[in-house]
Formats: C-alpha cells, structure tokens, sequence
C-alpha cells in the first residue's frame, strides 16, 4: 500500500460513504430513496469540488442532503489527507514518518517538517475564509429568504466558493445576483484565495505582518509565490478582457445589460472557470469564442496546494518558459532568475500530456455514446469535469447513463490527478543505475 494508492482508495471511500448517505430517503425532498446514478454522481462531484449535477440541488435534496454535499465538498477541498490527519491530531495521536510523507506528497510540500503545523494553519485558513464569506453574504441572502434559510444560503455558498466546488442552492445558481457587487466580490475573493493555494496565503499574511510591525527585514517571497501570483493575476485580466470584448454582442449573456453589470458579469466569467463552478450567466448562450476561452481557462486551472483542479498555474508557466527558452536559444529553463529542474520540466511536460490524452479519450467515448450532442458541448462538459471545474452547456442532466459513469471517472482522474492515479497503479518506480547513451532526434 503506497502512499499514492492511499490517497486514491481513501478518496474512493469517502466517495462510497457519500453516496450511501445521499441515497437516504432523509436526504431527499421528497422522503424517497435517491437514484445510485444520481446519488454517486452527486457525491463524485463534490468530493471531487467539481460542481456538476444531474439534479438541482436546491430542490431535489433535503436539508440533509445539501448538509451532505457542502461536508463532502469540504473533505475534498481540503483532501484526503489533509482531512484524516487533522481527525488524529483531534484525538491527540501523533502521526508517523508514512502519514509524513503522505502529507508532503499530498499537499506537494518541499519537506516533512512541521507537518502538524501546516495541517493546523490550513484548517484555520479554511475557516477564517469560509466564516468571513458567510458574514460577508448574509446582507444579500437573509431580507429575501429570512434568518435561518439565509444563514444557510450564506454558509452553503460559501464553503462552495472556498472549495472551488460551484455547487449552488439557485435554481439558476447566481444569475439572479449577476449585479450584486457584495456576491459577485464575495464569491470570487473565496474562489481566488481558495485556488491560489495555502502556501501562498501564509506567506502573504507574513508579508502583511512584517509590514504592519514595520519589521527590519523584507520578506522574501518563494518562487511558487511569484509564479502562482503572476499567473493567475495574469490569466485574470486575460480572462476580463476577452470575456467583455468577445460576449458584449451577444443580447443573451452580456449585450443586455449596462456597463456596471457588463464590467461586474465579465469579472466573474473570468474567475469562475478557475475550478469554481458558479455561473452569473446562461452559459449554454455563450458564442463559441466564449466557450472555447472558458475552456482554456478551466483546463489551466487553479494553483497547487489550493482546493482547484486542472494542469495548474505553475505546469502553464513551466512549459511556457521552455518554449521561451528554446525560442532564445538557451539550454536552460528561467523563471525570476532562477533554473528550473530538470525533474519539475519532466513532470510539466508529463500533467500536459496526461491531461491531454484523458480529455481526448472522454470526449471520444462520450462522441459514440451521446452522438446528437454538439462537439462543443461535450468538450466544455469533459474538460468541466476533468478540471473539477463545475461549468456545464445545460447537458449534464440529460446524457446518457454511460456518459454519466464517464464523466465520474472523469472527475475522479481530475480530482486526485492523473500522475498520482498512474503511481498508484503501477507502483513506485525502482531505482537504477543504468544509464543510456545520448542520440538526437528531429523534433518540430
């Protein structure tokens, strides 16, 4: 049993637990034993923090049913890992070098050390965020809905937003607040900070303390610091100005509206393909420009050690500054004057192609199970659900019970990823000291 096939079946189990719970005639509005399609869907995603449904969760689930999916999305946001070594430091245990290494090849750490700290600083992390998404979304939900179901609006929206999960209680999901800066800012300062990654918002809070005290020293940012801030800061405006540029035309997602809510719309459409899930507009009546650019920003994703999927920000930028490098005629990889292994560029270069070949057989198999189905459709639903992502056409519910069973697997591959997936069934590789000879190769 290694380490990869521990995280793999422990996310199969929590997978399992889900659907048995959500199967429960409890978790049902309707007091009837839930459908095994809909209910191990249902729990995949959010295990997985993908978002997609069959269902509208909002309706077809009872209050135990949403209470089911928002603890699953929360287990997976935070990760297998993570999750069960935070129950044995609740019970005072101490964890041994094995559950170490789990959590340094969990959370993609440099070291061991000070495992214990990290697993407490990320549970309080999540915390802080979710509780200051719930206060700050109560204003919005609480006149309309009243008190208790507000409350409940408030907190189930927000650890949806944290986790990058998309999962929404709307039967519209956000449409309805598409001109509401308090939701639209709320949800999407959760959806970036919970997809930036842990690493990142401890070393920016130690910024923002060094700064406050006026310590003598600077804080001295890591290299995934820059990377996962640059990047994803980058893909932002990217992502802003596209969206506005492209989809202003049309009357159906952002022509109708006035320039705020066009400003406000474009905003969210730039953040959410990140790995949330939550949509302010129709996205089925997006032009085929909008879908493709919300395709590539999905398959982007969101950064490691964060609660997003997808290649992640840092593997875009690797593999960009190799094509950099090879363009400028050097042989080594830079990125803020600072050489790239050889080991991180083999790996890059390795998500990409897995990635890659796991869209491709999805969107295949889905092709001759569901051939009515646009292209179009059934790539944004693949790529959705490999980059756990949530977005859908409005074809989810309405696929194929193969196609559906695809897309689980889908999420599953996404979710744990597919280099961890492959160590787990084939097994830690064998050291050698076997070494061949050089040769070149006409490439390009």
């Amino acid at each position: 049993m290694t380490v990869a096939r521990t995280i793999c079946l422990g996310f199969l189990a929590v997978i399992a637990v889900g659907t048995i719970l959500l199967m429960m005639p409890f978790s049902t509005s309707n007091g009837t034993w839930n459908n095994l399609i809909v209910a191990l869907f249902t729990s995949t995603s959010a295990v997985c923090v993908t978002g997609l449904s069959v269902v509208d969760p909002g309706t077809y689930f009872s209050f135990w049913g949403q209470l089911f999916i928002a603890l699953l999305a929360q287990i997976g946001g935070l990760g297998y890992m993570t999750t069960t070594t935070f129950l044995i430091l609740l019970i005072g245990r101490r964890f041994d070098m094995r559950q170490k290494i789990a959590i340094q090849q969990a959370l993609d750490r440099p070291g061991m050390s000070g495992s214990a700290q990290v697993i407490r600083s990320i549970i309080a992390t999540t915390l802080i965020f979710e509780i200051t998404g719930t206060f700050l979304l109560l204003p919005a939900f609480v006149p309309e809905y009243g008190w208790s179901k507000g409350l409940w609006l408030a907190i189930f929206h927000s650890i949806n937003a944290w986790n990058n999960a998309g999962f929404s209680l709307f039967k519209d999901n956000l449409i309805g607040y598409q001109s509401s800066f308090l939701v639209v800012f709320t949800i999407t300062m959760l959806i970036i900070f919970g997809g930036i990654g842990y690493q990142v918002i401890l070393e920016m809070y130690l910024w923002l303390r060094d700064r406050l005290f006026k310590k003598k020293y600077n804080q001295i940012f890591s290299l995934d610091f820059k990377v996962a801030t640059s990047t994803t800061i980058i893909l932002l405006i990217i992502g802003l100005i596209a969206f506005f540029c492209i989809e202003i035309r049309n009357l159906e997602t952002f022509g109708s509206l006035n320039f705020r809510d066009q400003i406000l719309v474009a905003w969210f459409q730039s953040v959410t393909p990140r790995t949330a899930g939550f949509n302010t507009i129709d996205i089925g009546k997006m032009t085929t420009a909008g879908l493709f650019i919300t395709i590539a920003l999905m398959f982007i994703g969101a950064s490691p050690g964060g609660t997003g999927g997808g290649m992640k920000t840092t593997t875009l930028r690797v593999l960009t500054s190799c094509t950099k490098a090879i363009l400028q005629g050097k042989e080594e990889v830079l990125l803020y004057d600072r050489k790239i292994a050889i080991s991180l560029i083999l790996k890059a270069v390795g998500v990409l192609v897995a990635s890659v070949a796991t869209v491709i057989l999805a969107t295949i198999l889905i092709s001759l199970t569901d051939p009515t189905l646009d292209f179009i459709q059934i790539l944004f639903e693949v790529v959705s659900a490999f980059a756990t992502v949530g977005l859908s056409t409005g074809i989810t519910g309405s696929i194929s019970i193969t196609a559906k069973l695809i897309l689980i697997i889908t999420m599953y591959i996404g979710r744990v990823g597919v280099l961890l997936l492959m160590s787990a069934v084939l097994g830690d590789p064998l050291p050698t000291r076997i070494h061949y000879p050089e040769e070149n190769l006409l490439v390009g």
